[in-house]
């Protein structure tokens, strides 16, 4: 059974902030991401973190972008990490990057990380031993490889955020059917979001969701870094996978909707869907309730 993601659901889904609460009480979450050629990506899961209402944000990042991000971030606390002469993170970011995710509530992982061997092998590693919620997106998805069996060793069901290229090399499904999406959640027990003009959910458990916000505007580089980084802030404020997966797309969606009607689908970009994002989220301020 299909379920629209509507309004009233992720009203049903946002808990309100209370009066007497600090930074500790709204998560703290980890963005391992980033590369020497793919600041961008990094700077927008941070920062749709930071704009979704997380406690602390952390983003571990290559040393040689770790200049870039250290002047563009202001809110996120961001670490330089070990890395290559090509300015990916190397296999000695590995224990550093495992103590980080142990005070972490939840840990996102591949946005702009580019591709390597001992990329992959990071990758695996922090689905094998964090033991926080994690979400994969893009190359951490790509980490991934034949190694699919690693998402059922984690120790919550993972979140993976593809687009339909980054889940055809995983999967080897080009057009694949709501059945097809369903069967690999399933049988690897994760948490599906796979991402087009109908973003679909499909949890482990068989459950599985459909979104209608968002529009052709926001195709653009950024955008599902953006969404990587409101989903893993969500996981880190307390919010089942599944719920948290869901209110993402739809909020990811509605500042989309907002940005083009003010911007219109052309010109609008993924920064402008940050900047209208706290309009999206004005209806659930304590005194609106």
């Amino acid at each position: 059974m299909m379920t629209e993601i509507s309004q009233q659901m992720v009203d049903s889904l946002l808990p309100r902030r209370g009066a007497e609460t600090d930074k500790n009480d709204y998560g703290r979450v980890l963005c391992v991401c980033g590369s020497a050629d793919y600041t961008g990506a990094a700077y927008f899961a941070a920062q749709g973190a930071v704009r979704m209402g997380s406690g602390v944000v952390t983003l571990a990042t290559p040393e040689k972008a770790w200049p870039v991000l250290a002047v563009k971030l202001n809110e996120p606390v961001v670490r330089p990490m070990p890395c290559t002469e090509a300015g990916l993170l190397s296999a000695g970011a590995l224990s550093a990057l495992l103590q980080l995710a142990e005070r972490a509530d939840a840990l996102l992982i591949g946005c702009g990380l580019g591709r390597s061997d001992e990329v992959s092998a990071i990758v695996l590693a922090l689905l094998r031993q964090a033991r926080c919620q994690i979400v994969l997106d893009a190359d951490g998805i790509n980490a991934l490889g034949t190694h699919k069996d690693v998402l059922r060793q984690a120790a919550h069901p993972v979140v993976l955020t593809p687009h339909a290229g980054e889940f055809a090399r995983l999967s080897g499904l080009r057009s694949p059917d709501t059945a097809a999406l369903a069967d690999f959640a399933q049988t690897h027990r994760c948490i599906l979001l796979y991402k087009g003009h109908r973003t679909l959910i499909a949890a482990p458990d068989g459950r599985l969701y459909r979104n209608h916000s968002g529009n052709p505007g926001m195709a653009k580089g950024g955008s599902g870094d953006v969404l990587a980084g409101m989903l893993v802030s969500l996981c880190g404020q307390g919010l089942a996978a599944v719920d948290a997966a869901c209110a993402a797309a739809w909020l990811h969606g509605r500042a989309g909707d907002m940005a083009a009607n003010e911007l219109s689908e052309y010109g609008m970009t993924p920064s402008d869907m940050l900047g209208l994002l706290p309009w999206v989220l004005r209806r659930y301020n304590a005194r609106e309730w």
